[in-house]
C-alpha cells in the first residue's frame, strides 16, 4: 500500500512539474499607475507644508526648479520619470536629498512630498495614502499620460 501511495505522489509531482509556468503578466509587475488615485488630499496638504519647509528653497515654490535643481512639475519632470516607478523616485529622493545632508528625510516625509508633487502634476487624489514602503511603491508606475 505504501508503494502505491508513493507512486501516486511521484506521478502527481511529475504532472505539476511538467505544466508550463503561467506567463508573467505585465500588470503583476507594476499594475497601478499614478492615475489610480494613489494618495489622499490630506497627504498632499502635509506634503505641501513639508515641501515649503525643505524643498522650495532649491526647487522653487512653483516646483519649476532652478540652476542645478530639476523641475518637479510639468513636461520635463514627467518625461524624465514616466515609465519608472514611485519607488524609483522615492529612492532617489531618499538617498540624494537634501544635497547638503543626503539621506536625512524620513520615508513618511518623502511620501508626503511626493503626494504633493503628484497633485501639482494633475494626478487624482484618492482615499488611500501613498505608502512609505519601497516594495509598495515599486508597483506604482509613473505615467505622464492617462491610458
Amino acid at each position: 500500500m505504501r508503494l502505491l501511495h508513493l507512486t501516486v505522489v511521484i506521478a502527481a509531482v511529475g504532472v505539476i512539474a511538467a505544466r508550463p509556468a503561467a506567463p508573467l503578466n505585465e500588470s503583476s509587475v507594476a499594475d497601478r499607475t499614478t492615475w489610480d488615485s494613489v494618495f489622499t488630499p490630506e497627504q498632499a496638504a502635509r506634503g505641501q507644508t513639508a515641501y515649503a519647509a525643505t524643498c522650495a528653497r532649491c526647487h522653487q515654490e512653483s516646483l519649476s526648479g532652478a540652476d542645478e535643481s530639476p523641475a518637479l512639475a510639468g513636461g520635463t519632470f514627467l518625461s524624465k520619470w514616466s515609465g519608472l516607478t514611485l519607488g524609483d523616485l522615492h529612492d532617489r529622493v531618499r538617498v540624494t536629498m537634501p544635497p547638503s545632508d543626503p539621506g536625512t528625510y524620513g520615508r513618511q516625509h518623502i511620501s508626503d512630498v511626493l503626494a504633493y508633487v503628484l497633485s501639482v502634476n494633475g494626478f487624482p487624489a484618492g482615499r488611500a495614502e501613498l505608502p512609505v514602503a519601497g516594495a509598495a511603491l515599486q508597483v506604482i508606475r509613473i505615467e505622464a499620460a492617462r491610458r
